[in-house]
């Protein structure tokens, strides 16, 4: 499977166990030539040796023609070959990749058939100390689906997310949750339904991969399919979705809970996107005007977006001490210093006003003053929500952690085109304000406790919520209660693995590059 489908047919691939070695995670920015630099790593004997990338970058074995959207200019590319794509990419990969010097000397370009064959390799072989692969994150989009992706911020869809508790037969697939106002939410598509069957095929034990992968993955509007539910009581129904243009509402279900020592503020907050930043702001207003004591962040879904939200976040939850002049976030590269950026630039402070993705740039935020925040977490907490825990804790924020192990994923890149690929294999690895930004295998839950899918996402008795509440109410984590709808765990959350199946674009930290 090439990485391209990988990256892009996630969805519909997971369903079945195919996934493989697809990764998440990332950077934004992009575009860019590579720069030429000293001391190529070693090369298996009779390969070619390693030039400078940018003396064979848009060489192309199929050159593009007409203009780039993204420069208003006639495309780069060049007559080439796969010869020299794949020279380009050992090149750009000794430059810039963040272990640069951990890829295997053996590899032979001659040996693999495409650039993306080639690409896939192109990482370090190592393992983190629970034995899961150092880099699971390397992966490759079309660069004209990629611009859309990251442009557009519409899906086509049914507004539906759906949790794969086991994603190889017999199958346990649930709805996570829905987008407000979706096609989903309208046709009553509740949190913890199961899915028992697809266009009259078992969903749970069926082989027909093409058909419930087309009808999982909508590619038009209008597209229509049905859906067989069961609902945790035992009962079933039938339901037909038609998708259509979805955009994704990054914070939902904000409220005040009442509690024996005062409000506490609860929020679902599900992508850290450019529409997040309103939203947010919006939030942290509703929360100072309940004068919570307390707040409590879902996360368990949120799989990142742009680094600067996140760091938007942590300061409206933190106090004014611990944020200033403190770092939220400090970028750190491989020795070489690729891209030559300063200390100043690869610095992510906490900060203090917007920054302008959907709030005039320049506007003060709100802040709670907070010393304490309780996040809800689990395998789908990657990246930019993972560098929330981890910038509140470097400036002495306690960050009580409820649920799973999130993802492990301290890392992020600039992606990079050459011949209408996007290329993304990791580049820096983020660190806090104390240096810390060893978490490859994820954080360790204060209080592990299974997700639960028989309460609504925000209703004090859903399990994580409620163990939250008792935690700060007692103390001390609950005893480990039987989550309903569910059970015991599924096998993915069991083994540490995410079960949101998604495009790895929607798992990163986005930061554009000086």
């Amino acid at each position: 499977m090439d990485a391209a489908r990988c990256a892009l047919g996630a969805a519909a691939l997971a369903l079945l166990g195919l996934l493989g070695a697809c990764g998440g995670g990332g950077g934004g920015g992009g575009g860019g030539a590579a720069l030429p630099l000293a001391a190529p790593a070693a090369l298996a004997p009779g390969d070619d040796p390693i030039v400078a990338s940018s003396s064979v970058q848009g060489q192309c074995a199929a050159p593009r023609g007409g203009i780039d959207p993204d420069t208003g200019a006639a495309f780069p590319d060049q007559p080439g070959s796969a010869t020299t794509e794949k020279r380009w990419l050992r090149a750009w990969i000794d430059e810039t990749y963040l272990w640069y010097a951990e890829i295997p000397s053996t590899l032979v370009a001659g040996e693999y058939a495409t650039p993306l064959a080639y690409f896939n390799v192109l990482k370090t072989p190592l393992s983190t100390p629970s034995g899961r692969p150092k880099d699971r994150f390397h992966f490759t989009v079309d660069t004209a689906q990629y611009r859309g992706l990251s442009q557009d911020g519409v899906l086509i869809g049914y507004g539906l997310e759906l949790a794969f508790l086991s994603a190889a037969p017999p199958r346990d697939i649930r709805v996570a949750f829905t987008e407000p106002g979706s096609p989903a939410a309208q046709a009553g598509f509740d949190r913890g339904l199961k899915l028992v069957e697809i266009d009259g095929i078992d969903a749970v034990a069926g082989a027909d991969v093409a058909a419930l992968n087309a009808a999982l993955s909508p590619t038009r509007i209008g597209e229509t399919h049905n859906f067989k539910l069961q609902a945790p009581d035992g009962s079933l129904r039938s339901v037909s979705l038609t998708a259509a243009a979805v955009t994704r509402t990054s914070v939902q279900n904000v409220k005040t809970i009442a509690t024996d020592s005062g409000p506490v503020g609860y929020m679902l907050f599900n992508d850290h996107t450019a529409g997040a930043e309103a939203q947010l702001i919006a939030a942290v207003y509703q929360f100072k005007a309940a004068s919570v004591s307390d707040l409590v962040i879902d996360m368990r879904y949120n799989g990142g977006g742009f680094l600067d939200i996140a760091s938007e976040l942590a300061y409206m939850v933190a106090t004014p001490a611990a944020t200033r002049g403190t770092v939220f976030e400090a970028l750190q590269f491989n020795s070489k210093n690729p891209f030559r950026i300063t200390a100043a630039q690869a610095t992510v402070p906490f900060h203090a006003t917007t920054r302008g993705f959907s709030v005039s740039a320049g506007q003060p935020l709100p802040q709670l003053g907070l010393s304490r925040v309780t996040v809800l977490a689990g395998p789908d907490t990657c990246s930019a929500s993972e560098s929330v825990v981890n910038g509140l804790r470097g400036v002495g924020i306690t960050v009580d952690l409820i649920g799973g192990g999130t993802c492990g994923k301290p890392y992020g890149f600039y992606p990079q085109d050459n011949c209408g690929t996007t290329y993304f294999a990791i580049q820096f690895q983020g660190v806090n304000q104390q240096g810390f930004g060893d978490y490859g295998d994820g954080f360790v839950p204060t209080c592990a406790v299974a997700d639960d899918f028989g309460h609504a996402l925000g209703d004090t008795a859903e399990s994580r919520l409620a163990a939250a509440l008792t935690l700060r109410s007692t103390g001390a984590c609950p005893a480990a209660p039987q989550a309903r709808g569910g059970g015991a765990l599924g096998k993915a959350e069991a083994t540490g693995t995410p079960y949101l199946i998604r495009s790895p674009l929607r798992e990163n930290r986005i930061i554009s590059r000086p």
